[in-house]
């Protein structure tokens, strides 16, 4: 797992090749990756580690599910990506919490030892709020109650699974599998979240306005704390199983630009090997990028947006130049050329 990175600094080097920006948020993950399997691989009979499992908070398309496919690149270990909103309390309509872990020992081929190490990624973990301040006052199934029975994952136990997800059999064998080195990261925008941070922190009061109001209209994430996290809707129990928060900062038309261009499986170098394949070389041109960029920042949707865009326009540009033995040949694309195509 570890062999190949020495340290964390080599963990973020790896993460720099696919993650552009969010430099703090992969300092802090390559930390706490590397510290998490160097407690797998040395073992201490004297002592109990607690696991570090981790909670990013990040508006939609800052790079939350990324981050967390590129960790288990980095580790060779099984991932899974599950979305909280189809799980349910057991015994209501939805999924139970156990298929997680059943969906691990799936892609693990069902080798228990190799599931027991893997990470799992809960999206939109943020949808899982309790509903009312006041958890007495109906059955909040998909709510708190889903919160209530991740607690057992989250910490060092041993749950048990059926190995197919679907109803379970009462003559069914069950499979016990140990949460203690298995990692969780959970996602979410938290949408809401940030008027709970202003109210706190009163951003109007004297003493505070000069000190951090520019700073909290870039992140305000930045100075989130455990007691945001209640009153948002997180139970105690669940906050104190997630001691890493990490807080994505919004990305700029500079590091949009990068990211269509600079890592390693860019957008662009992916449609320039596509079009290779049927002897076109294309040749992109800086009016396109920024082109692509600005219609990103207005549609707000991040760097998702990027590909829904590219999308669009290459498909376009492959069924109109695509065409069987052809000699090689070179096609510019500025935004002028986009622009003829009328896409909208």
């Amino acid at each position: 797992m570890l062999n190949k990175f020495k340290s964390p600094k080599n963990i973020k080097k790896f993460l720099d090749k696919y993650i552009v920006g969010q430099n703090n948020a992969k300092k802090v993950l390559s930390v706490t990756i590397y510290n998490h399997y160097k407690k797998i691989l040395y073992k201490n009979n004297k002592i109990d580690f607690e696991k570090s499992n981790i909670l990013i908070i990040g508006d939609t398309g800052t790079g939350k599910t990324l981050i967390a496919k590129t960790i288990s690149k980095i580790l060779n270990v099984p991932f899974v990506m599950v979305d909280a909103t189809v799980f349910t309390e057991a015994g209501y309509v939805g999924e139970d919490v156990e298929s997680i872990l059943t969906r691990l020992l799936q892609v693990s081929n069902y080798n228990i030892k190799l599931a027991e190490k893997g990470i799992v990624y809960i999206d939109e973990f943020d949808k899982l709020s309790r509903k009312s301040k006041n958890p007495s006052i109906t059955r909040d199934v998909s709510g708190e109650g889903v919160q209530q029975s991740l607690l057992k994952f989250f910490e060092n136990s041993i749950v048990y699974i059926s190995p197919y997800i679907g109803r379970k059999h009462p003559e069914q064998n069950m499979i016990p599998i140990k949460t203690d080195n298995i990692l969780f990261i959970v996602g979410g925008t938290f949408e809401g979240i940030k008027k709970i941070i202003n109210n706190r922190i009163n951003i109007n009061k004297i003493g505070y306005e000069n000190i951090i109001k520019k700073k909290k209209k870039k992140n305000i994430f930045k100075y989130i704390n455990t007691k945001d996290l209640q009153n948002f809707g997180l139970i105690p129990e669940i906050i104190g199983r997630l001691p890493i928060i990490i807080t994505l900062e919004k990305l700029n038309k500079k590091y949009l630009k990068k990211i269509l261009i600079k890592p390693k499986n860019s957008l662009i170098k992916q449609y320039i090997e596509l079009f290779k394949m049927d002897n076109i070389n294309i040749k992109i041109d800086n009016s396109f990028l920024n082109y692509i960029v600005n219609k990103c920042i207005k549609l707000g949707l991040g760097a998702r947006g990027l590909n829904n865009i590219c999308e669009k326009i290459f498909i376009n540009i492959a069924y109109k130049e695509i065409k069987e033995n052809k000699p090689i040949k070179t096609i510019k694309i500025n935004k002028k050329k986009v622009l003829k195509l009328n896409i909208k």
